[in-house]
């Protein structure tokens, strides 16, 4: 247990200290945009994700998101739903294990493994599924959230 004389490293933090088995969840459907929107940012420009014919003849089957894309959604979640606005990820350990297509809806969920009293710092279990149930992206993630005033 934290010695209750010093300050919480989460003093300060919009949503307040998280606690461990707090999960958050948000969803949304990949588009053809988020692709160009992607390789804007980042100069990916692997076919896989242009050339539909290409991609289809492949062993994905289909036109794919960039990685990036699959794992944006779990950005959304740490720094606006748990643990929330002013945190970053420190690190993380992520296994893409199934492609994500365009016109696709991935749910990206994350779980309070670990809470640290004295410092603002997290440890998740992050996932993406599709629609149907299929796991896409798995791993853990570290994060620390930078306290912040509420205006």
């Amino acid at each position: 247990m934290a010695d209750e004389t010093k300050p919480s490293g989460w003093a300060g933090a919009i949503n307040g200290m998280p606690r461990e088995g707090q999960s958050a969840e948000r969803s949304r459907t990949t588009t053809m945009q988020d692709i160009i929107a992607f390789t804007e940012m980042t100069g990916d420009r692997n076919p896989l994700h242009y050339d539909r014919e290409l991609a289809e003849a492949s062993v994905f089957g289909k036109l794919i998101v960039q990685g990036g894309v699959t794992s944006g959604i779990l950005n959304a979640l740490v720094a606006e739903d748990l643990p929330g606005p002013g945190t970053v990820f420190l690190g993380c350990e992520w296994k893409f294990l199934k492609a994500v297509g365009v016109g696709e809806t991935i749910t990206g969920r994350v779980e309070i493994l670990t809470v640290r009293a004295d410092k603002p710092i997290c440890t998740l279990k992050t996932s993406v599924r599709n629609a149907a149930g299929d796991l896409c992206l798995d791993g853990v993630a570290t994060t620390f959230t930078v306290p912040l005033k509420k205006s």
